[in-house]
């Protein structure tokens, strides 16, 4: 028996310097990678990673959430983030009412859901002199959507990844994005505010 609990063990520690070496030989690059990427690219990733676990889905853990408040209607968020985002220079750029476009082909009522997009010209064309891959983060968009119990939620991409998530911004283009992480942000929390 005890011959037997000795091997036991025995294999059990060659499992796992056998797993070690493994991960070692294959995350060690990936994890020298991460040398080079933005001080926070880490931080950004746990946080997408902790997202997915706890909901099942990528798209949640990409995503800003901000919940509407109870006494606002649609077209007051609407108004407020129209609003905000005159008094932050950011255009308006285009709007998908897609609840309506539903009704329309459906016949059917549908929850509310809406796209608007904002956009800085000048900050786009930064990006895009960086790389090419940003036009797939433009225009900003937020969406107004019902939920299935009837509440209102602001939603949008959440850009930390697009600015820490890899080697590091140029400091001009990095200011750039920060500052329109910030203004989108605002259109969303004083829109679910119906702060103007």
């Amino acid at each position: 028996m005890f011959y037997a609990l000795r091997n036991l063990f025995a294999l059990v520690g060659f499992a796992a310097i056998v797993l070690v070496i493994y991960g070692t030989v294959k995350m060690g690059p990936m994890m020298q990678s991460f040398d080079s990427f933005d001080e926070r690219a880490i931080d950004v990733y746990s946080e997408m990673m902790t997202k997915v676990l706890e909901t099942g889905n990528a798209a949640e853990a990409t995503v800003w959430k901000v919940p509407v408040n109870e006494d606002l209607s649609a077209e007051d968020v609407e108004e407020t983030m129209k609003f905000v985002a005159n008094e932050h220079n950011i255009k308006n750029v285009g709007e998908l009412p897609l609840s309506a476009e539903v009704e329309a082909m459906s016949g059917k009522k549908s929850r509310f859901f809406k796209i608007y997009m904002f956009c800085n010209a000048m900050t786009a064309a930064l990006m895009l002199d960086y790389s090419d891959a940003y036009s797939a983060y433009l225009p900003c968009r937020v969406s107004l959507v019902e939920d299935k119990q009837g509440k209102l939620w602001l939603y949008s991409l959440n850009m930390d990844a697009m600015i820490y998530g890899g080697t590091p911004l140029p400091a001009a283009l990095k200011e750039e994005a920060i500052g329109v992480k910030t203004i989108i942000l605002d259109i969303m929390n004083r829109g679910a505010e119906g702060d103007f």
